[in-house]
């Protein structure tokens, strides 16, 4: 018999799938070819920062880009590879079978590569969660591991009755309770949730859900404790579906209220910057779904247009309408 993992279809749940469902039915007339690249590209950013970043790493969202721009950055080595391999991971998403340990190991690897010895192996010591000199978590024991991860891609492969939506955020808790790996266990289950969403729908890779639960960090981590003293994941799962919904509602917004070309997008920080010295971040925060490259490129070619004057050079340039 399939392994089912314990959690409850509460009224709530469905009520969020349902809204999740609807959200996804907008999106239905838009060809994911037609997505203007640089949304593609920015949220893709947005999920790899936001996921290292719960994990410690210091870059920002500027200094990712700059780093996956192929331009170099001042930051730790450790910093930057977490980066750039997490990119690597998330580009290779719809590459990747939801229930199949090969490719799950893969992920690891892919993640982890050239920070841990055994990146895409899975653990063989065992391992708990502390945190302030409190156990927060003690994972399974490593013998149990292979079985354990084994029984979860079947129940990825074989539950046809419960909404994808609902599996994946399953999945991310089985994961994180279960911590297959010595380290980035976090990392690969915010992953595989992505992975599993993706093979569902694809406007789903184009969802940055990994920066709504970086700004519920403690939350995140306050429900996963509390799934682990009951046993049961139902509190996981209604979180992650309500930033799955947010994280949805953010990419329709951007979708409806960002101007597409330079032009236009010129023409509206004019209207909210006014006349006073701003930077390139500025200018980005007016268009958060904007790649750091293409905000670059908008601002030369005005300054080469006689719309803004320059003061500076490199990080330190700053702008203003003429």
């Amino acid at each position: 018999m399939t392994y089912q993992p314990p959690f409850k279809l509460t009224n709530n749940i469905l009520a969020l799938v349902a809204n999740i469902q609807r959200l996804v039915g907008r999106f239905e007339g838009f060809s994911t070819g037609s997505v203007r690249p640089e949304l593609r590209r920015q949220n893709r950013m947005r999920s790899v920062q936001s996921s290292c970043a719960i994990e410690g790493n210091s870059l920002s969202l500027e200094q990712v880009s700059t780093i996956l721009d192929g331009s170099p950055v001042v930051a730790p080595a450790k910093d930057i590879l977490e980066v750039t391999n997490a990119n690597n991971a998330y580009a290779a998403a719809g590459d990747f079978v939801p229930h199949s340990v090969r490719d799950f190991k893969r992920a690891h690897r892919l993640l982890m590569a050239g920070l841990i010895a055994d990146a895409g192996k899975f653990r063989t010591g065992n391992v708990g969660i502390i945190n302030r000199g409190k156990v927060q978590h003690v994972a399974p024991k490593a013998p149990l591991v292979p079985k354990l991860m084994a029984d979860l891609m079947d129940y990825l492969k074989a539950c046809r009755t419960v909404p994808r939506v609902v599996v994946a955020c399953v999945a991310h808790y089985e994961i994180e309770f279960i911590h297959p790996f010595s380290d980035g266990n976090g990392r690969v289950g915010r992953l595989w949730q992505h992975v599993i969403l993706v093979d569902d729908h694809p406007v789903f890779a184009m969802l940055p859900v990994e920066s709504v639960i970086r700004a519920s960090q403690t939350e995140y981590y306050q429900v996963l404790r509390a799934c682990d003293r009951s046993g049961d994941s139902t509190l996981f799962v209604e979180f992650s579906l309500q930033t799955i919904e947010q994280a949805l509602t953010d990419l329709w917004e951007s979708f409806r209220a960002e101007p597409s070309s330079p032009g236009s997008r010129i023409a509206q920080a004019r209207a909210q910057l006014g006349s006073r010295w701003f930077a390139r971040k500025d200018y980005l925060k007016i268009f958060k779904s904007l790649s750091s490259a293409t905000a670059a490129r908008d601002l030369a070619q005005s300054v080469a247009d006689g719309l803004l004057e320059v003061d500076g050079a490199r990080n330190q340039t700053r702008y203003r309408f003429l």
